[in-house]
């Protein structure tokens, strides 16, 4: 399920920012939460129209502005947000226990409905100093910011096995898997499949390393690039292999399907590539050297 997916990665990733960034006071609150069964996320989107800002008030802080493209309204009990612009970005974690606080309805897509996602409103909540995660620009450290891409593209990898396990299933129950056509489609799914794995255990084993360096981000950009390409292929395969089969409103291969096509667009993929060539051009290398 791509939403639980997305939604879990998002959790895995606050809880890395505030153990790499944190104070250890907020180290300790934050471990206090996860114990306590305390759903997390980070909403990096501003609102283009109120952006979020934070004002000096007394002895605390207080925001202005809203988040959107927010993952798990009304079931993430806290979130990773960030203020300001470009280098600058000073992360912090926040309360978003404020169900009022919460609207879904600016989420229109054709997919990742159920990420519960949407906009929410921070304007009037207080924090105090020690909930802010590092410094300004911290966010934007690698190898652990595209660095850690790694890890969304293994929901896209989960997504598209359960693709090439439901094609499989479908041509099966039809008796048409001994097609030669059919199985050039299921062979060229496996292969793809199996190509995005190692390169995502690559990523998955180096760019965590206790010793891994900032140059190992652009392993996870060039996965990041695999993973689109090959999850897009099999998408097309499915749909070669079992026609309008795979459009029924309803069933599993049409919901991953919209899912994963709408999860592949996140974010910013042809600056993520630009990134890693240029990554790849000032180290004069191949990529099985990064």
């Amino acid at each position: 399920d791509l939403s639980v997916a997305r939604v879990f990665e998002g959790h895995m990733n606050a809880v890395k920012l505030v153990m790499l960034y944190g104070c250890e006071r907020l180290r300790e609150e934050l471990a206090r939460q996860v114990h306590d069964g305390t759903l997390l996320g980070v909403w990096g989107a501003d609102d283009p129209d109120d952006p979020i800002r934070i004002e000096r008030a007394g002895d605390g802080l207080v925001l202005r502005g809203a988040k959107r493209f927010a993952s798990g309204l009304r079931l993430v009990g806290s979130a990773v947000i960030t203020a300001g612009d470009g280098d600058d970005l000073q992360m912090m974690l926040v309360p978003t226990r404020d169900d009022a606080r919460a609207d879904p309805t600016g989420w229109r897509m054709s997919g990742m409905s159920a990420t519960q996602s949407g906009r929410y409103d921070f304007n009037g909540v207080k924090l105090q100093d020690h909930l802010l995660v590092g410094k300004p620009g911290d966010l934007l450290a690698e190898p652990w910011f595209e660095g850690g891409i790694w890890r969304y593209c293994a929901a896209h990898l989960g997504a598209a096995e359960t693709l090439h396990s439901e094609m499989c299933k479908a041509l099966s129950a039809r008796d048409r898997h001994r097609d030669t056509n059919q199985q050039a489609r299921i062979a060229q799914s496996a292969i793809a499949i199996e190509t995005m794995r190692l390169w995502l255990r690559r990523c998955a084993i180096e760019v965590e390393a206790a010793d891994a360096g900032p140059d190992k981000a652009a392993l996870s950009l060039f996965a990041r690039e695999v993973t689109a390409n090959e999850c897009r292929r099999i998408i097309s395969l499915v749909e070669q292999s079992l026609g309008m089969a795979a459009f029924v409103e309803g069933s599993v291969i049409d919901a991953m399907r919209r899912d994963l096509s709408l999860f592949l667009c996140q974010a910013r993929p042809d600056a993520k590539r630009a990134a890693a060539v240029d990554m790849l051009l000032a180290r004069s290398t191949l990529v099985e050297e990064l």
